[in-house]
């Protein structure tokens, strides 16, 4: 941020014990179990529905059948992870998948139930996966879940929801009021927290929140990219804010792309979820030929970086703009009751999948990488916490087995709340506030819409599902030319959700070109031309802001 900003203004300061920037399941879930120990403030940067756990289909894992076996979830998620998951904690987070889901029945949640299964529940199958055991919403999972944890956190006496306030960074010693003392030096750590720089949307005003500490529950990057599943709020907010403050990030080399996003002109970018394919539907080309066996043996059921590279392959060897997810042989009853939302929003198209196959694209989908963190949600950071898909716990490795996210959300969300309870209170030093009075309106908005818009053609085009070394310097270099005009704009108009937005994507699309740049490999979500082959052994890609020559989004 523009250090000259911010300035000593006591009426322009709010204190919390909790700070939760994000009002997903990530999120929630923090808040909810630190508030009846704990004041806790959430900010959700749009209306609180547009959350990206709201967005989620299929739904969440959970070893509940006694013919499943953790050991079996383990297995699946190293499989889908390519080598790169750390297995400890793809175990801690299966041996909490359980009470993860029996958490998710108190709060309130409608998950499809069946009498004949584990705890009453209907378990359906994902690809990646040996047996069912996804709990699941009909196809609208994450609806369910976050509609019904909105609605504890909004009657909860403890907690406050800032509704339209945007994160612009982390409070970190650069921001104190008065320079540390030799005394004082040996109070307050470098690498301490003490709350966010944040923007009141609707009056303009920029607030220094203090807390004792802060969580980051921002969700992904998916809208770098031209064609994603995410909604407006995936900015990545949090790994750009965690960097700038010194936080290491990890794997952001691997991106997600989903091997089916509707594919229509009006369809936006609808997800139809892994599950159809996971229940029997079938990719074809448009004259009817199924393709998957030429490219794995699990054909419609092997892993979404598997799929999403055939049909990418299918796509440019035939000169094709889709190819077609066929469901029709699963009949109209099974469809109307496994898959109503996908049904209606295809039918509000004037495809009935009942009768017709839907055309399909991948998009990208999930970030797999972000802020390196503990099981705790522990970052380099002291008071600093992170959780869900801004952040690397090592569970996802190079590629995220399906319905594996909202799984971390509440197990990692739970652990999160019990370290944060542990923090005693702290006091916070005086802080710097937010200084815009020698800053303009900006009298050019478009100049933030054509670089946002250039940014993710350029993400698209030479950042996608296949990459080459020549694509990711041309990239790069532009995205440092697009850095440096916004940098300009920044230090020199009033903020705004968008121009606060663009920044943070520069920052997350410069990590994600360097992350693939170190990688000499091809390997899960990663795929190179130039390093076609998979090493026997590899590690995971840690970028540190120290190591960089230029220290990146400053």
């Amino acid at each position: 941020m523009n250090e000259n900003k911010p300035i000593s203004m006591a009426n322009l300061t709010r204190h919390a014990d909790l700070i939760v920037i994000g009002a997903g399941l990530a999120g929630l879930t923090v808040a909810l179990e630190a508030a009846n120990e704990r004041k806790v403030i959430i900010l959700a940067k749009r209306q609180l529905t547009e959350a990206a756990t709201a967005w989620a289909q299929g739904g969440i894992v959970g070893v509940l059948d006694q013919k499943d076996s953790f050991d079996s979830h383990v297995i699946d998620t190293l499989e889908a992870g390519a080598g790169l998951v750390l297995e400890s904690a793809a175990r801690f987070i299966t041996e909490n998948s359980s009470q993860a889901i029996q958490w998710l029945l108190d709060q309130g949640v409608s998950f499809t139930l069946d009498p004949q299964g584990p705890l009453g529940l209907h378990l359906t199958k994902e690809g990646g996966h040996s047996h069912r055991r996804i709990a699941h919403a009909a196809d609208a999972t994450g609806k369910a879940i976050h509609d019904a944890l909105l609605i504890k956190a909004k009657n909860h006496p403890n907690i406050e929801i800032l509704e339209h306030w945007i994160a612009l960074d982390l409070i970190t010693n650069k921001h104190l009021d008065a320079p540390l003392t030799l005394s004082s030096k040996k109070q307050i750590k470098n690498d301490y927290c003490y709350g966010i720089y944040a923007l009141d949307i609707q009056s303009g005003a920029v607030v220094a929140l203090t807390a004792t500490d802060v969580v980051l529950a921002t969700g992904g990057v998916g809208k770098v990219y031209k064609y994603t599943t995410n909604p407006e709020t995936a900015t990545g907010d949090g790994i750009a804010m965690a960097w700038r403050a010194g936080c290491r990030v990890g794997n952001m080399e691997f991106i997600q792309f989903h091997p089916t996003c509707l594919y229509h002109p009006q369809g936006g970018s609808f997800l139809i979820t892994e599950a159809l394919r996971g229940e029997g539907g079938q990719l074809k080309l448009p004259d009817g030929t199924r393709f998957m066996a030429n490219h794995d043996e699990r054909m419609e059921l092997a892993p979404r970086d598997i799929v999403a590279r055939a049909i990418d392959f299918e796509l440019k060897k035939h000169g094709l703009d889709f190819v077609l997810l066929d469901a029709t042989h699963l009949g109209e009853e099974f469809i109307h009751e496994h898959f109503p939302t996908i049904y209606a929003k295809c039918l509000s198209l004037g495809i009935d999948m009942t009768k017709e196959a839907i055309p399909v694209v991948p998009a990208a989908h999930y970030t797999c990488g972000g802020i390196v963190t503990t099981l705790e949600g522990r970052t380099d950071l002291k008071g600093l916490y992170a959780v869900g898909e801004a952040t690397c716990t090592g569970l996802h490795g190079a590629n995220r087995l399906a319905s594996n996210s909202l799984l971390e959300c509440v197990v990692i969300g739970k652990a999160t709340a019990k370290a944060i309870l542990k923090d005693l209170s702290r006091d916070i030093p005086p802080i710097k506030i937010w200084d815009d009075s020698k800053v303009e309106n900006a009298d050019e908005q478009v100049v933030i819409s054509h670089n946002w818009d250039e940014l993710r053609a350029l993400m698209w085009n030479y950042v996608g599902i296949v990459r080459t070394n020549r694509r990711l310097e041309r990239a790069l270099h532009r995205i440092e030319l697009l850095s440096q005009e916004v940098h300009d704009y920044y230090a020199n108009f009033k903020v705004t959700r968008d121009l606060i937005e663009l920044r943070n994507l520069l920052v997350c699309a410069e990590l994600i070109v360097r992350s693939a740049l170190a990688r000499k490999e091809s390997r899960g979500l990663h795929y190179s031309r130039d390093y076609p082959d998979t090493f026997a052994v590899s590690y995971p890609t840690i970028l540190e802001p120290a190591q960089l020559n230029r220290k990146i989004g400053t």
